[in-house]
């Protein structure tokens, strides 16, 4: 069945294929979620193996942190050009190709290579950029359900990914668990190339809540024009405030949740003797409640104004990351965390794209939600690799989760710098650079 057919059968029932395109993104940003945590659970295993230290194998995951929250602009402009399915087939290889050359590598330089930048710009390609871009061009309503649904996607990755990873790394090796994420992509790649569609007029649909079809732009920039679009937008949003404060705030969301906590969590638990399965079951419920928070966020976002209810978020993220130390990582006491952390692990992102959506403008929601993610992914970058160092230098990981939990009340603070939503169009030069 065609998409043509499968949206005829849809709509027989009263449903818009954009369910469908979201079910697709779900699962693809689901599994990209897998191999950009996976990691997390290989640091102990590759310490034993090769004699790497921390603070090594923190430099590879940092690139990818790093290289992952660039590539967002850059993705979105090369949606819009060559489309959304051409692209995330494309990156979804690029990640299985990294991933499944990584099970031969026996230097430190093939992990940076393969882990850092491989795995960096392929699920860079794959990254709330993709939930952003289908949420505003396949939703007209409930946009902020749809971000929601798709933010969430990245703690049902944890919730089914991560217990099982450290489960099949404990029993057979890493390189079985980083085989198992190279099937599960190949699975991803199938349902894409099924059901994805760019935008709603390409099977001749308005987007859900419209009623008229949104023709398709022409697009037929150069390659050079194509790479300096993104530029060019974040030249006329970086003289604003909001856009500073939304990516400032966004660079501590990083540092004080993928960088740290997903990637340094297991080895944390570890040092107070914990063992990995135990630890991955607790990010797992981590992931059961910010799949909730998340959704919850996305209906909250449609109603309620977004700026406090990020100050709500970073708030209560600092208050448990500070609480954290303190839990001395009994059952009861990681529970309490993983219930307050996880509430609002990914809760900030449907608030923070209808934030700019407001300010910006639905067209360029896109590419300058990505240099927004990109500060998110800088931040997570710095705690990836500044919590390695610290555990390095120090043994000990607890400065980083202070020092995160301080940040994320700032954030909290600054948010509240922002003025009421409105929407600001951008100058006509960069409307002619899209």
């Amino acid at each position: 069945m065609n998409s043509s057919s499968i949206a005829g059968v849809l709509s027989r029932r009263n449903v818009h294929y954009g369910w469908a395109v979201v079910a697709a993104t779900f699962l693809t940003m689901l599994v990209t979620a897998g191999a950009v945590g996976a990691p997390g659970v290989f640091i102990v295993p590759l310490e034993k193996e090769f004699g790497w230290k921390t603070s090594e194998i923190s430099s590879a995951l940092a690139i990818r942190f790093f290289l992952f929250g660039m590539m967002g602009p850059f993705a979105a402009a090369f949606m819009n050009r060559f489309g959304v399915r051409r692209i995330v087939l494309t990156a979804l290889a690029i990640v299985a190709l990294a991933l499944g050359t990584s099970l031969l590598m026996t230097e430190l330089w093939q992990l940076v290579l393969l882990w850092g930048v491989g795995v960096g710009l392929g699920t860079g390609l794959t990254a709330m950029v993709l939930g952003a871009t289908v949420a505003t061009r396949w939703f007209s309503e409930r946009r902020g359900l749809v971000m929601g649904m798709l933010s969430a996607s990245t703690a049902t990755g944890q919730l089914v990914f991560l217990p099982l990873l450290a489960k099949l790394t404990t029993l057979n090796g890493w390189r079985l668990s980083v085989a198992f994420i190279c099937a599960m992509i190949g699975v991803a790649a199938a349902v894409v190339y099924l059901l994805v569609r760019d935008r709603p007029a390409d099977i001749g649909l308005p987007p859900y809540g419209a009623t008229e079809i949104v023709p398709t732009p022409l697009h037929t920039e150069t390659l050079g024009a194509l790479l300096l679009t993104p530029i060019l937008i974040l030249k006329d949003a970086a003289g604003t405030a909001a856009f500073w404060v939304l990516f400032s705030t966004f660079f501590i969301c990083g540092l004080s949740t993928s960088g740290l906590i997903q990637t340094h969590f297991i080895a944390l638990c570890g040092d107070f003797g914990l063992a990995p399965v135990t630890a991955a079951s607790v990010l797992a419920m981590m992931g059961i409640f910010d799949f909730f928070g998340t959704l919850g966020s996305g209906w909250l976002s449609d109603r309620f104004d977004n700026r406090w209810l990020l100050f709500w978020y970073y708030g209560l993220r600092g208050l448990s990351l500070l609480y954290l130390p303190y839990t001395d990582f009994t059952f009861y006491g990681l529970s309490l965390f993983a219930m307050f952390y996880g509430l609002d692990w990914i809760a900030t992102v449907p608030p923070t794209v209808k934030l700019t959506t407001h300010y910006f403008g639905a067209e360029r929601t896109n590419v300058l939600f990505g240099w927004i993610f990109a500060g998110h992914q800088i931040g997570a970058a710095t705690a990836a690799y500044g919590a390695g160092l610290t555990r390095t230098a120090f043994a000990t990981y607890l400065p980083a989760f202070f020092a995160a939990g301080a940040a994320c009340l700032v954030a909290a603070l600054l948010i509240l710098l922002l003025g009421k939503p409105s929407a600001t169009p951008l100058p006509r030069s960069t409307e002619a650079a899209t």
